[in-house]
């Protein structure tokens, strides 16, 4: 691990700031102006001083904009021994109310549009507040750092939801090592400095928009580029205008930036960009190294391993593959429900272990579970002989035809081929005499017209006779608030429809 001495990830952090502080190093800039690592620093003991009476491991909510002051306040609850939790912009109260109660959670921060569910959300035993309430004496840091108090690498750290888009979501607590593990082997594989800088696009509620666009570039220095929201079209003048290093976003947002990238000059200044949270098909990778000039670099992990468990190296990336498995983690690939190994090349169940897998689910009864520490995570893979993994599919997605496996991500690969479709879903329909078939749901580029007729040709020409789907084009398709297409819904929704 990168940091052997280091307690707490607040420990770390606290480390490293004052080293980059010292330096002049920039944090954070963005819509709300420039925040020097001093300066963040201190915002951060501050808030670690007005919360100075949270107790070990204790939930605090957050309902805030992207901000300096909200990345703040959650490394200041942190700092003060809490376990602070981004909970989804546009929540309503009833949504909140039972996030907060599924985890035991009795305090809660609001800002900006969510404080109008303040009144709604305060009861005698909830106490809510805004941000703008608490009352701070910011004072910018300059010393050494140093140990946290009270904090060791087993304490509670952070709360996050998993996304619901195959069920209920479900809490997962992480802890202060399992954070620190984490940022250890992302720095360590993107090589990450004070050089650097992160264009920050996705949620703060997703742990992709924590563990990888906050945690890891403020401990190795680089900066970062707080934008409001992700806007597809001002994504070109937003890399002009901060001149990132790199940016990262999942297959959907690259396939919204396309049509909107005009200026190869205004990217000169990215190296890589990364891609994660969902599948991506080999097509959609080659069109956005091509239309931005630089690597895109696959990864794949889940909110119960931290985030990340396995990258494509930034010098060596194979188009297909999720890349190989990060320092410190431990993946293997086991026939599914045993644990019993599959030879390289075999299909098997994505297991994790080591370092960064969760502290523990916050709720009982959940989705996926941890057997003689091995994280079962549903998902199929394969290694190839250079140890890159490759994603095959899910096991609760594949579709029973007639007694025979079929992938919905093969299919999907193979559909998004076409020149004309912009995503694609496939989901299994019950039929009275195979049990079920696919079902392809396409949605056209803008711009492009797409025949039926010719899609189903296409894909017949390329598809094994089991594969074939029936095909049916749609406007669009439902998507989780990170930006993942919610096959859940398409099943219950439009296959409903």
């Amino acid at each position: 691990m990168m940091f052997p001495t280091a307690t707490s990830l607040s420990d770390a952090l606290r480390v490293a700031m004052a080293r980059h502080g010292r330096e002049g190093r920039t944090a954070l800039v963005g819509p709300s102006g420039s925040v020097s690592y001093a300066e963040l620093a201190g915002r951060i003991d501050a808030y670690a001083r007005v919360l100075a009476g949270l107790s070990l491991g204790e939930p605090v909510g957050i309902l805030a904009s992207r901000t300096p002051e909200s990345v703040a306040l959650f490394f200041g609850i942190m700092q003060a021994a809490g376990c602070p939790s981004f909970l989804e912009p546009g929540l309503g109260a009833d949504a909140v109310r039972s996030r907060m109660a599924g985890i035991g959670m009795r305090r809660l921060v609001v800002e900006g549009k969510a404080e109008t569910l303040a009144a709604d959300l305060r009861t005698s035993e909830t106490d809510v507040r805004r941000l703008s309430d608490l009352e701070l004496t910011p004072t910018p840091s300059t010393g050494p750092g140093g140990t946290v108090p009270g904090l060791t690498t087993a304490s509670p750290a952070m709360l996050l939801f998993t996304s619901g888009s195959t069920g209920p979501a479900q809490g997962v607590q992480l802890t202060h090592g399992n954070l620190l593990g984490h940022a250890s082997g992302i720095i360590a594989r993107t090589g990450l400095t004070p050089a650097d800088r992160l264009l920050h696009v996705m949620p703060l509620h997703h742990t992709n928009g924590v563990n990888n666009q906050l945690i890891a570039p403020l401990i190795a220095g680089a900066s970062v580029a707080l934008v409001e929201r992700f806007q597809a079209d001002a994504i070109e003048h937003q890399i002009d205008e901060y001149r990132p290093t790199y940016m990262t976003g999942v297959p959907t947002m690259y396939s919204r930036i396309l049509p909107h990238l005009h200026d190869r000059n205004a990217r000169r200044s990215l190296r890589f960009l990364r891609c994660g949270s969902a599948p991506i098909t080999v097509d959609l990778h080659r069109q956005i190294e091509e239309a931005f000039g630089v690597p895109l670099i696959v990864s794949y992990g889940l909110s119960e391993a931290t985030c990340t468990s396995t990258m494509n190296p930034p010098d060596a990336r194979r188009l297909g593959s999720v890349g190989t498995v990060l320092p410190g983690q431990e993946v293997q690939l086991f026939r599914p429900a045993t644990l019993e190994t599959v030879p390289t090349g075999e299909e098997g169940e994505v297991c994790i272990s080591g370092h960064c897998v969760m502290g523990g689910w916050v709720e009982p009864n959940s989705a996926r579970s941890i057997h003689d520490g091995w994280l079962r995570t549903g998902d199929l893979g394969r290694f190839d002989a250079d140890g890159y993994l490759f994603i095959t599919g899910r096991i609760k997605d594949l579709i029973i035809r007639g007694g025979e496996n079929v992938s919905p991500q093969f299919i999907e690969d193979v559909v998004s081929r076409h020149p004309a479709v912009r995503s694609c879903c496939v989901v299994g329909e019950p039929h009275p005499d195979l049990g079920e078939v696919p079902v392809a749901f396409v949605v056209a580029r803008d711009g492009e017209t797409l025949r039926l007729a010719d899609l189903l040709s296409f894909a017949a020409q390329r598809l094994p006779r089991i594969s074939r789907p029936d095909i049916r084009l749609v406007a669009d398709l439902p998507e989780t608030s990170v930006g993942k297409i919610d096959r859940r819904a398409v099943r219950d929704t439009l296959l409903a429809g």
